[in-house]
C-alpha cells in the first residue's frame, strides 16, 4: 500500500508564484544561482543556495550558509509573502513541456514506507549531499525540495486528476525555461478519494530525489534525538503515473583520450570487435551510441557488446558503454569521481556535446539513448542499482510552490 497524507502547505500567493519558484537546488551551482535570482530577492533561490547572499568564496556547508537559509526563508514568508493553508489538503501538479503534459498528486509520503522499502530507490546516495539537506531541513524546520515519484499509472487516481484539473489552478504560469507549471488544490472529499485510491497502489518509485527522501527520514531521527516530533514522519513529494513520466538521456564527454589520437582510438574501437560506421547526432535505437570524435559523428552499434552480470541495470547502454569503452579504452573507473568525465543532461542534446569537443573542452562525445520508467522499475522492483547519470527527468518540479512545515 502507499500512505499519502494531505498537509498545510506553505506557498505564494498566485500573483508571486512565478517569481517565488526556482529551479531545484542541486540542478545549479553557486555560481548559477546566483545569476538567476540576482535582480529577484523573493526567489526562492535564496532559501536553498542561501550562500548566494555570502560573501564570494563562503564554504556552501558551513554553518552560516543553513542559518543565512532559515532568516532567508523567514524574511521570505513575510515580504513575498507566503502563505499558510488553514486545513490540511491534497494538490495536483501539472507540467507541461512542450507537446508533453504530465499530471501528479502532491502530498506528504511516509518515511516508514521509504525505510522499509515500499518507496523504492534504484540509485545510492552520498553522505556528504545527504548531510547537506539533513541540515537544511533541521535549521528550517521545513522541506523545502519536493521528492519527484512515479507508480503504476492508475485509472482511479486519473478519472479524481481530471476532477480536480477542471477547477480553476492556484498557481499557473510558464517558467523562463518554457515549462508551464500549474497547482490545484483538492478539497475534502477528493482529498479523501486519492487518500483511499493510493492505499491501493501496491508500490511507489523514486524517481528523481533520492537524497532529498534520505535526508527528510535523517531528519527525523535527529529530532527524534533530540526528543522533537513535530510532523517528520512524511516527506513532500509530487506522484506521476508511469505512462506520462518522461526520460530525457544523459549524454557524456570526455577532457581526452588517455594518450590516444582520434585515429588510435577508432582503431582501438575496431579492435574491441565494437561495430562503427559514420552516423548522425542522436543514436536509432537501444544499444546504439552515438559519438562525436574529431568533427564527425559515428555510431558504435553496442549490441554484441555483453554486460558483465546477468542484471537488469548491467544490460543498460550506459553500463556496457562504461564495460567495453570507457573503463578499457579511456580509463575512466569510477564515473562519479573521474575529473575527466562529464554529463550533459535534459534538452541541451547534441549541440552542447559537439560544442564542448569543436571548443577543445572535450576530446569525444556520447550521446545515448534514454532509458526507460520500465527500466527504472525492473530495476528498482530487483533491488538493484542503476548506474550513475543514467537517468534525466525532464521537465523538473519547482522550489518554493509547495513546501511542508515540519
Amino acid at each position: 500500500m502507499a500512505v499519502i497524507r494531505p498537509f498545510r502547505a506553505v506557498r505564494p500567493e498566485p500573483a508571486s508564484a512565478a517569481a517565488v519558484s526556482s529551479v531545484p537546488y542541486d540542478v545549479v551551482s553557486t555560481d548559477e544561482a546566483r545569476q538567476l535570482a540576482t535582480g529577484n530577492p523573493i526567489s526562492f533561490l535564496h532559501v536553498t543556495r542561501s550562500e548566494i547572499d555570502l560573501p564570494d568564496g563562503t564554504d556552501p556547508y558551513a554553518p552560516e550558509v543553513y542559518a543565512k537559509a532559515a532568516r532567508n526563508f523567514s524574511v521570505l514568508r513575510a515580504e513575498a509573502p507566503l502563505v499558510t493553508e488553514a486545513e490540511p489538503s491534497l494538490y495536483l501538479y501539472r507540467l507541461r513541456m512542450g507537446g508533453h503534459e504530465q499530471t501528479g498528486v502532491a502530498a506528504c509520503f511516509s518515511v516508514d514506507e521509504y525505510e522499509r522499502g515500499l518507496i523504492k530507490k534504484h540509485e545510492r546516495t552520498r553522505r556528504d549531499k545527504e548531510d547537506d539537506r539533513t541540515r537544511h531541513i533541521i535549521a528550517l524546520r521545513a522541506q523545502t525540495g519536493v521528492v519527484f515519484l512515479t507508480h503504476k499509472a492508475s485509472s482511479a487516481v486519473s478519472t479524481i486528476a481530471s476532477a480536480v484539473t477542471k477547477e480553476a489552478p492556484l498557481f499557473d504560469f510558464t517558467a523562463s525555461d518554457g515549462v508551464q507549471h500549474a497547482i490545484w488544490k483538492a478539497d475534502a472529499r477528493q482529498s479523501a478519494e486519492l487518500m483511499d485510491v493510493f492505499s491501493r497502489i501496491p508500490a511507489l518509485y523514486i524517481a528523481d530525489g533520492h537524497h532529498r527522501a534520505a535526508s527528510a527520514a535523517r531528519a527525523r531521527e535527529e529530532l527524534r534525538r533530540g526528543g522533537e516530533t513535530g510532523d517528520a514522519d512524511t516527506f513532500i513529494a509530487v506522484a506521476f503515473p508511469d505512462d506520462q513520466m518522461q526520460i530525457l538521456p544523459y549524454n557524456r564527454i570526455v577532457k581526452d583520450l588517455a594518450g590516444n589520437t582520434p585515429e588510435g582510438f577508432l582503431s582501438a574501437l575496431r579492435e574491441r570487435g565494437i561495430p562503427l560506421q559514420i552516423g548522425g547526432p542522436a543514436p536509432a535505437a537501444r544499444r546504439h551510441v552515438s559519438m562525436y570524435l574529431a568533427g564527425r559523428w559515428y555510431d558504435l552499434d553496442l549490441s554484441e557488446a555483453h554486460p558483465a552480470e546477468r542484471s537488469h541495470a548491467a544490460a543498460l547502454d550506459v553500463s556496457r558503454l562504461q564495460q567495453h569503452v570507457l573503463e578499457p579504452l579511456l580509463g575512466i573507473g569510477d564515473v562519479r569521481t573521474d575529473k575527466r568525465i562529464d554529463f550533459i543532461g535534459g534538452g541541451r542534446g547534441a549541440a552542447a556535446l559537439q560544442a564542448a569537443v569543436d571548443q577543445g573542452r572535450a576530446s569525444v562525445a556520447f550521446a545515448m539513448y534514454p532509458v526507460t520508467i520500465d527500466d527504472l522499475i525492473s530495476i528498482s522492483d530487483e533491488g538493484g542499482i542503476m548506474p550513475p547519470k543514467s537517468t534525466w527527468f525532464e521537465p523538473k518540479l519547482r522550489d518554493g510552490l509547495l513546501i511542508h512545515v515540519i
